[in-house]
């Protein structure tokens, strides 16, 4: 049996713009072009982690709408076990406008929706998974409160915990103690911190005060430049394959849904970052959240 993942968190329906360039504040970019995608960064790291052979469970809450039956359907096609999906009345499925230009950058604006509805006693109705898994994968879409209890309850029961810290937050000092892996980007990381990257020296001091708060591991993602790996043994750049961008949504959520994988199949960190990136390489080449991840066949290729 496949050892067993453990996820948490948001739900979306993306809808996205693709235009020549981000709007400045003021500015209407015309001759956009509009279309929808399933998306939400916990639902996008579930999704990555099933297509690429991890044993998922995934928590969540959605609306009892046409959209979250749409989405927990899709859940359970990918091979998620949508067992403590959750389908609220009180608010619709939560909602992200995205903004991408021709160059593949993005801006996103989220509605939370039934995103809000994750609470701590959710996560008690989904106490029984935690006995169950090895590894918990969190991210910040979702009520901060609530994320911190399940963080604490995961730990507790000896789940290696794996946070996304996006998007982009203060977090309260005690849940550090708790974390395995952290894995941010470079203004994620530089908010938790208050160090400032622009280097890879930055990235290593950065990961050191990650460390002393009491992180096991850290791995600061770089964007082009790769990412920056550093446990108590390794201190390493790795860096991003080359590829021609198109649309850089749920890069990061691919990357961590991989690496997750990766580390419950036993491979050691560098093997799980290597193998993350080339994921994450090829989302960036597609455009949409949930539809630019790769299967695991491609990542073999």
């Amino acid at each position: 049996m496949k050892p067993k993942i453990l996820i948490i968190g948001s739900s979306n329906i993306d809808l996205v713009a693709t235009l020549s360039h981000l709007p400045a504040p003021g500015e209407t970019v015309g001759n956009a072009s509009l279309a929808q995608a399933n998306g939400g960064k916990g639902a996008n790291q579930a999704v990555a982690a099933a297509r690429l052979g991890g044993n998922v469970t995934f928590v969540t809450c959605l609306g009892a709408d046409s959209n979250g039956e749409m989405l927990k359907r899709q859940f359970a096609a990918e091979g998620i076990d949508v067992s403590h999906v959750r389908l609220v009345e009180e608010q619709p499925t939560g909602t992200a406008m995205i903004f991408v230009s021709e160059e593949g950058e993005n801006c996103i604006a989220v509605i939370p929706g039934a995103n809000g509805c994750l609470t701590k006693e959710v996560i008690d109705g989904a106490d029984a998974l935690f006995d169950e898994a090895e590894y918990a994968l969190f991210q910040l879409e979702t009520p901060l409160d609530a994320v911190v209890y399940a963080i604490e309850k995961a730990c507790s029961r000896g789940v290696k915990v794996i946070l996304n810290p996006a998007p982009a937050t203060r977090l309260p000092e005690e849940v550090f103690r708790n974390i395995y892996l952290i894995t941010p980007n470079e203004t994620e990381a530089s908010l938790l911190t208050g160090r400032q990257i622009s280097c890879v020296e930055d990235a290593d001091a950065a990961a050191g005060i990650l460390m002393a708060k009491g992180v096991k591991n850290v791995i600061i993602t770089l964007g082009s430049d790769g990412s920056y790996v550093r446990t108590d043994s390794i201190a390493r750049q790795v860096p991003a394959r080359k590829v021609t961008p198109r649309d850089t949504t749920a890069a990061g959520d691919t990357f961590n849904g991989a690496l997750t994988v990766a580390l419950s199949e036993g491979r050691p960190i560098l093997d799980a970052v290597n193998f993350a990136t080339a994921a994450s390489a090829i989302s960036v080449t597609r455009t949409g959240a949930q539809p630019s991840v790769p299967y695991r066949d491609e990542i073999v290729e």
